[in-house]
């Protein structure tokens, strides 16, 4: 009876402690790890840019005065804006002086058509040779959406404009669900072309890209990479892997960073696991049922999606075609000079905005 009473008497205690330091908040703990390549302040920073790219309003996006344009990524320049209008696609580049580093940002997919493109997911096959590696499988769309659109001459322009005036700096490559993807085979790409290890890519929710081949490869060549899924979020366990054909399934590459949560009681501690070197650890994500799209819309409590206030459609100020050109198929490249700097570039944009409302005024008078 001695020894119950006192195993009650501590159980009791050790809850009380509990409460006294939760305050009577949501109690957070994190697990922490020795890795490398994991930070989870560099993550929460990226995060954001990973947010802003969904934005629609390209003038706040391309002058950063975006209501996501703010937070840890505040003072950012952006450098190059590329809109693939055939492909709805989008993405940036553009210098973050407190990472000292380039940052490449790409856009997932819209919230209109998330259902149908995970629907599509399902079922998509390994249908293309990934060049000169031996094996090595992708999926077709998520390749083509880089190499074969407006963004990657775009993108590969802007990172050399940046490098001749900031010099051999890192590059952090980032995007949420499709733009995850891309992202990542941009990050693969810029490592190819530049010779470099200083390319980091981190993804938030991405889906899965090619087979074990080519994860193997990609994870040689860009080892510094994380992709940080969350609780049951349902985009990363697509395409399906099937543990018992492993050579011939999609294939996750390293790694994988887990949030998730575990409940005591009114208490719940947020877990961020990192996982192994395999790339398909099966106690992290894989632990669990992929069944949510909510989970997939929000990361470390930042919003993943379009602004509400557009509904994922793009607003093209004509202002803004003084920084850049349109094609015949729509597509919008808007970039700068590097070497501009930011508070001139909106004084040059203010004064053509006057121009506009003067030039405006002289022909409501003409009339």
């Amino acid at each position: 009876m001695r020894i119950m009473s006192r195993s009650r008497w501590l159980i009791l205690a050790v809850s009380l402690c509990l409460l006294v330091f939760s305050d009577g908040r949501e109690l957070k703990i994190r697990h922490k790890s020795d890795h490398p390549l994991y930070n989870h302040t560099l993550a929460t920073i990226l995060v954001e840019y990973a947010s802003a790219v969904y934005i629609s309003d390209l003038t706040e996006l391309f002058t950063w005065t975006c209501s996501r344009c703010d937070g840890w990524t505040k003072g950012f320049e952006v450098i190059e804006l590329v809109v693939d209008v055939q492909h709805c696609l989008q993405g940036f580049v553009g210098m973050a002086k407190n990472l000292n580093a380039i940052v490449i940002a790409f856009r997932g997919t819209q919230e209109t058509s998330i259902q149908n493109w995970i629907d599509d997911l399902f079922w998509k096959q390994l249908d293309a040779h990934y060049p000169e590696v031996p094996d090595a499988m992708v999926h077709s769309g998520f390749y083509y959406a880089y190499h074969n659109t407006t963004i990657r001459p775009a993108i590969i322009d802007a990172v050399k404009r940046a490098k001749e005036v900031y010099g051999d700096i890192g590059i952090m490559v980032t995007g949420h669900s499709m733009g995850g993807a891309i992202a990542s085979f941009c990050g693969l790409d810029l490592t190819l072309k530049y010779k470099s290890q200083n390319v980091q890519v981190m993804t938030f929710g991405q889906p899965r890209l090619g087979n074990a081949a080519f994860a193997s490869y990609y994870s040689k060549l860009v080892p510094n990479t994380i992709r940080v899924t969350n609780g049951h979020d349902i985009v990363p366990h697509l395409p399906p892997y099937y543990y018992y054909f492993p050579q011939k399934t999609y294939h996750h590459f390293a790694r994988e960073v887990w949030l998730h949560s575990i409940e005591f009681g009114s208490l719940v501690y947020k877990v961020e696991t990192v996982c192994d070197g395999s790339g398909e650890d099966p106690t992290c994500s894989r632990s669990v049922h992929g069944n949510s799209i909510t989970d997939h819309l929000a990361y470390y409590g930042v919003n993943m999606g379009c602004d509400a206030s557009s509904s994922c459609r793009i607003v093209n100020d004509p202002r803004l075609l003084g920084y850049g050109n349109r094609d015949s198929t729509g597509n919008l490249i808007l970039s700068r000079d590097p070497a501009t700097p930011l508070l001139k570039l909106n004084t040059e944009f203010d004064h053509r905005v006057e121009g506009m409302v003067h030039a405006l005024m002289n022909a409501s008078v003409l009339c």
